[in-house]
């Protein structure tokens, strides 16, 4: 995805400061927030972040829990590809570092008037979705193997009282 990014970011038809940005970043910057509606994508040139998201435990009772670190060459935001989403997410920096801030609605104009280059990016970003996919089914048989592991000792630990 590095070469394809690089190649349309450097075509003069991609206009940068309309069609795409370049930004820096510091440690603990927040890059996203969660809830905020957008329509970008970015694509990390050298950094690291760290996606998280709210958590609601119980009433009045909230966690903010990271769900992954991003690294350079990795792309996030994808859900604003087409039109303008909510961020399912929020992402902040861990580290210094650099990414390039895509218009998915111009990046779509882009792809369509590209059509080699558009099949290169949807085919790399569906093998990058069913990696996220994957990894995502692979937590929740986690979760629900540490839930039922969990229940079945505390079942085991109240003591049962019967009736005489």
């Amino acid at each position: 995805m590095k070469n394809l990014i690089k190649e349309i970011v450097d075509d003069p038809k991609f206009i940068q400061g309309v069609a795409w940005k370049r930004w820096h970043f510091n440690a603990n910057d927040v890059i996203v927030r969660e809830g905020d509606v957008a329509k970008s994508l970015f694509f990390i040139e050298n950094g690291q972040l760290r996606v998280s998201v709210h958590v609601e435990l119980e009433e009045r009772r909230n966690i903010k829990t990271g769900v992954g670190d991003l690294g350079k060459g990795d792309l996030f935001g994808d859900t604003c590809l087409h039109e303008s989403s909510v961020r399912t997410a929020s992402v902040i920096a861990i580290t210094d570092g650099c990414l390039v801030e895509i218009n998915g609605e111009k990046l779509g104009e882009y792809l369509d008037a590209h059509p080699n280059k558009g099949y290169s990016f949807y085919k790399k970003l569906f093998e990058i979705l069913f990696n996220r996919l994957s990894d995502g089914n692979r937590r929740i048989e986690y979760l629900l193997a540490w839930g039922l592991k969990t229940r079945r000792s505390a079942e085991k630990s109240i003591p049962i009282f019967r009736k005489i």
